[in-house]
């Protein structure tokens, strides 16, 4: 008996390991229609606004796709120049911020530690640190190269959430597969937009504040940290390095500080007060589970898994929690207060 059930996990494991081979092979076709699901998500609300106003389905898609075409279109335009130059200017940069080192070097001397500035310099590559950020900015670009295959796809997803209740409710209302998908895309709509206002109001933030403090691009690393707000946990910390740096070249270290504390405060009264309160503890996703999920789905998928980590291990969580056979491994990817999934087990 026990050798059937060895036999079987291993069945199962084989079967996880060759479904992921499939999904990390197939995501040149994968990644795309994330994306779309992912823009779909948030256009949604404005979808149904317009139709709550009792304009035409026509006439609500094309408003709300021109808005999102000229909003792109300007956004691309502002940062495409702003990576461009930064690019152009990260040697310069980059031999400024070496003096830093020799600094550094000549403070620890003093304190009887010895620290050669080349040998920081080869440990910590600046150029590349400083770099990185916009080198994700292009990836995310070089992933609306099939941008008429995205647009066209969330289109269609627009145009089916009307018809997505009542393809479920066929189930019958009261079916497990019914309450299944709609507690699936419940939380995952909720979790996108309210994340996506957060994201926004955390850019504008860092927007105003580098514009006071005069750091270049700062346009470009309002966007970068409205993006990068998606990525649970380490996100807004690769987001402040860039603009920190930049700063501290340009200013000095007083105003670097500055910075560095705006952008621990924007993760503290936001990341740890607002949000929680906002999103509340619906997620039930472990911290360590968190940083796992980004990992994994962004080895899986790239750039897109990291932003859509959290989505995609809720769903599976939620999956998992719904069959006796599977809830345990819910409760490990849970925050450990999921007694409610405990004492239904235990029934």
């Amino acid at each position: 008996m026990k050798e059937t059930k060895i036999g079987y996990y291993f069945l199962v494991m084989a079967s996880i390991v060759i479904v992921l081979a499939g999904v990390k092979s197939a995501s040149e076709i994968i990644i795309p229609f994330l994306l779309s699901l992912f823009l779909a998500i948030l256009l949604l609300p404005s979808y149904n606004f317009f139709n709550k106003k009792g304009l035409p389905n026509a006439i609500s898609l094309s408003l709300v796709i021109t808005l999102f075409i000229v909003f792109i279109s300007l956004v691309a335009k502002l940062i495409g120049s702003s990576i461009t130059d930064f690019n152009s200017n990260i040697d310069l940069y980059t031999d400024k911020l070496s003096i830093y080192y020799y600094s550094f070097a000549n403070l620890s001397a003093k304190i009887g530690v010895e620290i050669s500035a080349d040998e920081l310099s080869n440990m910590i590559n600046t150029k590349q640190i400083m770099s990185f950020a916009t080198k994700i900015m292009q990836s995310m670009g070089s992933m609306f190269t099939n941008g008429f295959v995205v647009l066209l796809t969330v289109v269609f997803m627009l145009l089916e959430s009307k018809h997505f209740k009542e393809k479920i409710e066929l189930f019958g209302k009261n079916s497990e597969a019914t309450i299944h998908l709609q507690k699936i895309t419940t939380q995952i709509k909720e979790y996108m937009v309210l994340k996506a206002i957060i994201s926004i109001f955390t850019g504008l933030i860092v927007w105003i504040t580098l514009v006071i403090v005069g750091t270049d691009y700062a346009f470009l690393w309002a966007v970068i940290a409205f993006l990068f707000n998606f990525i649970p946990n380490i996100g807004s910390i690769i987001a402040a390095v860039p603009a920190v740096l930049l700063t501290l070249i340009q200013f000095g270290v007083l105003s670097s500080l500055v910075v560095t504390g705006i952008y621990i405060l924007i993760n503290i009264i936001i990341g740890s007060i607002i949000e929680p309160k906002v999103m509340g503890k619906g997620l039930g996703l472990s911290t360590l589970v968190v940083f796992l999920s980004l990992i994994f789905w962004g080895w899986l998928l790239g750039i897109v898994g990291m932003l859509l980590s959290i989505p995609l291990t809720i769903m599976v969580k939620i999956v998992l929690n719904e069959n006796d056979n599977t809830r345990w491994i819910s409760i490990l990817l849970g925050t450990g207060e999921q007694r409610e999934a405990l004492n239904r087990s235990s029934k």
